[in-house]
């Protein structure tokens, strides 16, 4: 694993952390860090973020996450020995969105599939 890949994975264990348990935003109870990005210089990292419930729910959460995230970016400073603490931009993971997605049109394409084989039984 690369160095990068190991630093992603123990900023989004942290971040996941000061998310979950140090910010008393209400907006942000339902907020998952699934991910984070870094660039290769480790200078910024894209914290991907998921969030249950309606569209106007994800804009909030994320708004609230833009707001916080210097507060976020000096708590890993204190708590991660790194020479530069990254410049945090928080984005939607939209990929859970875009499997469910997936999982709708292949049960359609089963649903017609099986409809298609009942018609060639029956006829």
């Amino acid at each position: 694993m690369r160095r990068t890949e190991r630093v992603a994975d123990i900023l989004r264990e942290e971040i996941a952390q000061i998310v979950g348990y140090e910010l008393e935003d209400p907006r942000l109870t339902m907020v998952t860090v699934t991910e984070v990005r870094l660039s290769d210089n480790l200078r910024a990292a894209r914290v991907c973020v998921t969030v249950a419930g309606t569209e106007e729910e994800h804009k909030s959460a994320l708004a609230a996450l833009r707001r916080a995230a210097p507060y976020v970016r000096k708590q890993l400073g204190l708590s991660l020995n790194l020479p530069r603490t990254p410049e945090l931009h928080f984005v939607r993971d939209k990929v859970e969105e875009e499997g469910k997605r997936v999982d709708q049109l292949l049960e359609r394409i089963e649903n017609e599939w099986n409809s298609k084989e009942r018609v060639e039984d029956d006829g």
